[in-house]
C-alpha cells in the first residue's frame, strides 16, 4: 500500500466527504474515489458505505483506520522530528486566537512548544470574528485557533477539539434576539447559532459585533443574548451579565486553522504540541455549559 493511498484513506475517514478530502489533499475527487476502490479491491471488502447523502466507515474500514492511524502518525512525527533536527523548527510562528480564555491556553501551550523547539519563538495575537480569515489569507498570521468549523478550500485545519460540549434550553434562544459575529460565512455562524430551535421556531438575529468585548457590552446593554462556552463565566465576569446553563447545548469545538499552501514544519509541530498538551492535562477550556443573557 502506497503512502499516498494511506493518506487518502485516513483523510477520507476523518472528513467522510470525497470533495473535502480532495480539497484538503489537493487532488481530484476522481483520484480519491479511484484510490478507495483500489484499496477495497485489494482488501476484498468495502471500507466505506456510500449513499447520495453521506459517507460512513464500514466495520472493516473502521478497524483499518484504527490500525493505520497511530502508525501513520508515528511516521509523520518521525519525519517532522528528523526535519526539526536537520533543518530546525526555528524562526517565528505567529499564532492568533479569538476569546479571552483561549489566549491563556495558547500561552501555556506555547511554553510547552518552546521547550521542545527552543529555536522557534511563538508570537500570540488576538483576532476578531470579522477579520481572522483575512489575517490568515494575508499571511499576517500563520495559524489561528478558531471557535468554528473551517470549510474554506484554501485553508487547512486540525480535527482535534480543544473545547468540549456546552450544557436554559435551546428553545429559549427564540425568546430574544441573538447577537451575531460580523462577517462570518453562513456555515460558521450557524455552527455558533442555529437558524431555528429543535422544534423549528426561528431564532431572530440581533446586532452584530466584532470582538468578544463588543458582544459582552451589547449583552450588558440588553441588546440581545449569545451562547458562549462555559469557561466564559470564569474569564469574562461582569456585573451587568448573567450566565445561565444550557441543558441541551450544542457541541462546541475549537480548532487550529492555517493556509493549506503555507503549511510548514513549524505549523505541524505546533499543532502536534497543542494536541499533546490537551491530551496530557485537564483542558482549561472545559466546564459545564453556559450562555450569557
Amino acid at each position: 500500500m502506497e503512502q499516498r493511498d494511506i493518506e487518502i484513506f485516513l483523510t477520507l475517514a476523518e472528513e467522510l466527504h470525497f470533495g473535502r478530502t480532495a480539497e484538503r489533499l489537493h487532488v481530484s475527487t476522481a483520484r480519491v474515489s479511484q484510490t478507495i476502490k483500489k484499496l477495497e479491491r485489494r482488501i476484498g471488502a468495502a471500507l466505506f458505505e456510500r449513499t447520495s447523502r453521506q459517507v460512513a466507515l464500514t466495520p472493516i474500514g473502521r478497524r483499518l483506520d484504527d490500525d493505520l492511524r497511530p502508525a501513520y502518525r508515528q511516521i509523520r512525527e518521525g519525519i517532522d522530528r528528523a526535519i526539526a533536527s536537520g533543518r530546525g523548527v526555528e524562526g517565528v510562528l505567529r499564532v492568533g486566537f479569538i476569546g479571552t480564555a483561549v489566549g491563556q491556553f495558547l500561552h501555556q501551550a506555547a511554553e510547552t512548544f518552546h521547550a521542545r523547539y527552543p529555536a522557534c519563538q511563538v508570537q500570540i495575537r488576538e483576532a476578531r470574528y470579522s477579520d481572522f480569515l483575512e489575517l490568515l489569507r494575508a499571511d499576517e498570521i500563520d495559524v489561528m485557533l478558531v471557535p468554528v468549523p473551517v470549510q474554506e478550500p484554501d485553508l487547512a485545519s486540525s480535527r482535534h477539539p480543544l473545547a468540549r460540549r456546552a450544557s436554559v434550553s435551546l428553545e429559549d434562544l427564540a425568546a430574544d434576539k441573538v447577537l451575531r459575529p460580523r462577517s462570518l460565512p453562513d456555515y460558521m455562524e450557524e455552527s455558533l447559532i442555529p437558524r431555528e430551535t429543535p422544534t423549528g421556531r426561528p431564532i431572530e438575529r440581533g446586532p452584530e459585533f466584532n470582538t468578544v468585548q463588543e458582544m459582552l457590552s451589547l449583552v450588558g446593554a440588553g441588546k440581545g443574548i449569545f451562547p458562549v462556552p462555559a469557561h466564559a463565566r470564569s474569564y469574562d465576569m461582569r456585573p451587568d451579565i448573567t450566565y445561565v446553563p444550557i441543558r441541551d447545548g450544542l457541541p462546541r469545538e475549537r480548532r487550529l486553522a492555517w493556509r493549506a499552501t503555507a503549511e510548514t514544519s513549524r505549523i505541524r509541530a505546533f499543532n502536534q504540541t497543542v494536541c499533546d498538551f490537551v491530551a496530557a492535562r485537564a483542558n482549561p477550556l472545559t466546564d459545564p455549559g453556559a450562555r450569557n443573557r
